[in-house]
């Protein structure tokens, strides 16, 4: 049985929290500083021990921590815990700036430790095949991404003017908070982004002055890729659609599915469609990442590739600022 520590009991944490006691392989152990929040979860769950803070919990020993806090906090917390040895799992996004991830790198590098960043789409089935399916060639080379989506945040994260998500220094806005989801996603498939264009606003979402309304346009290479996401529309959809020379393919999150479609005028191709509930993927992680623990796998996202989809994040909220393109 691994032991492993997560820190920060909100929503995401509580979802980590579960899920890795749900694989049946670990001891889990909660760090919160909120003595009412850690003291409710921990009730909840068969938690190993709770602490009041980071300090406290590595005095004990554990095989890997989870970093659930909010996105500033992540590369601080993550140099202490790779200093003491311990593995990491460090939520989305990685960071809110660059500041100290060579600092981290260099440490986690040294001392050969387990580390990824929890992009959970790459744990999709309907995603991951997709990706598979573009990666084989079968559909020849990708010429363009396309992405739109959107969910109502509130019915979702009613608590959302309460939580990180208020300021952009903190992880907040749709950029940070939604979009890099699916623009690490596109990476993942077709290629890191090399330029962008973006423009975004706040047109719904009360109690809040963050973006809840992104358009983005990047070039990822050759491929070009445009992406449109609000976070006020009542369905809850989300498709990301790679055109190639020889197809066009689809993921579906709405229906856990892919599609494809070859022949101009003819309908949609269901390639897979799966039964999957919303913590399906974060077991789906948390067993990925106990792989990677066991030296079985690699890291589903690695810091480089999270460090990448953090300059798209810094890169799209600079050119809100600044009405401009901007070279990565």
């Amino acid at each position: 049985m691994k032991r492993i520590l997560v820190i920060g009991g909100g929503s995401i944490g509580e979802r980590h929290l579960r899920c890795f006691l749900n694989t049946g392989r670990t001891e889990v152990a909660l760090c919160d500083i909120n003595e009412n929040l850690r003291t409710d979860v921990a009730r909840r769950y068969n938690v190993l021990q709770t602490y009041a803070s980071l300090s406290d919990a590595l005095e004990a020993t554990f095989d890997a921590a989870v970093i659930c806090t909010p996105a500033h906090l992540h590369i601080p917390m993550a140099i202490d815990i790779a200093g003491r040895n311990i593995a990491i799992l460090i939520e989305k996004p990685l960071s809110v700036s660059l500041d100290r991830i060579d600092e981290l790198k260099a440490e986690i590098e040294s001392r050969r430790l387990p580390t990824s960043v929890a992009y959970v789409l790459r744990h999709h089935p309907a995603l991951r095949a997709l990706k598979q399916s573009v990666s084989s060639g079968a559909f020849g080379r990708p010429v363009q991404v396309v992405f739109t989506g959107g969910q109502h945040f509130p019915f979702y994260r009613p608590a959302y003017r309460q939580t990180y998500y208020t300021r952009h220094a903190t992880g907040g806005g749709a950029i940070q908070d939604a979009l890099t989801h699916v623009v690490n996603a596109a990476e993942w498939i077709v290629g890191p982004v090399t330029r962008l264009v973006a423009d975004a606003d706040h047109c719904v979402l009360d109690g809040v002055d963050v973006e809840d309304t992104v358009h983005l346009i990047t070039r990822h290479g050759k491929v070009m890729g445009s992406f449109s996401l609000n976070q006020h529309q009542p369905p809850n959809e989300t498709t990301l659609t790679v055109i190639c020379e020889r197809g066009t393919v689809r993921y579906e999150a709405h229906s856990a599915s892919w599609l494809s479609c070859t022949e101009p005028n003819s309908a949609w191709k269901v390639e897979e469609q799966f039964h999957i509930e919303r913590d399906d993927m974060f077991l789906n992680q948390a067993n990925a990442f106990l792989e990677q623990l066991d030296g079985k796998a690699d890291p589903a996202c690695s810091l480089a590739e999270a460090k990448q989809t953090l300059r798209v994040n810094l890169a799209a909220l600079k050119s809100v600022e600044t009405r401009g393109w901007i070279e990565l």
